[in-house]
């Protein structure tokens, strides 16, 4: 669990590097529901974090937890996601895996909501996907894609390491975020 000391080392880091694009995963209710932030901590993420943020990606809980009230209607998302991007200021993609049903996350920026569909797939092992979403729409903005295609090709690749279906340990494991090379060596054996 971590707190405003973290939080004011990364901000310090942002304000003095000053990089072109900052997607910050909130990292404050994990998918089993523990709590990762110290309730102490939210007033200094919001305060010195979400301004720095060109999108911020909660999870449903963590949206929940910073609006105050339960989302469990599509229009409760979209009302929930314009909340946060017109108080924070920043683009928002609330992801929606926690969603019965899908697994369609909302990006709102600009006033307006797109919605990004995606797909349930059968694999426990889904330990560190807001994280790596994070870091790959990060990668895809720093590569010269637009907020909604890094988004949607930030998803892809989720999919893709979630579907390749690694299964390492006991528990919720890691995603196969090497499923690229894994595809490749699969076909070189046949």
């Amino acid at each position: 669990v971590f707190g405003t000391p973290q939080i004011s080392a990364v901000a310090a880091a942002i304000q003095r590097y000053q990089p072109p694009y900052v997607v910050l995963d909130p990292v404050m209710v994990a998918t089993s529901g523990d709590a990762l932030l110290q309730k102490s901590a939210e007033d200094a993420l919001k305060e010195m974090l979400f301004p720095l943020a060109a999108l911020f990606t909660p999870n449903l809980p963590e949206a929940e937890r910073l609006i105050g009230c339960k989302i469990s209607t599509v229009t409760e998302m979209e009302t929930a996601a314009e909340h946060l991007g017109e108080t924070y200021h920043t683009a928002v993609l609330i992801k929606g895996g926690h969603y019965m049903g899908n697994c369609n996350d909302l990006l709102y920026q600009n006033g307006t909501c797109t919605w990004i569909p995606g797909d349930r797939l059968d694999n426990e092992n889904t330990h560190g996907t807001g994280c790596t979403l994070s870091s790959a729409i990060a990668a895809y903005l720093a590569k010269g894609s637009s907020l909604e295609e890094s988004v949607r090709r930030g998803k892809e690749y989720v999919t893709h390491a979630i579907r390749a279906g690694l299964d390492l340990g006991r528990g919720h494991g890691p995603i196969a975020h090497n499923y690229k090379i894994l595809e490749e060596e699969s076909f070189d054996t046949h």
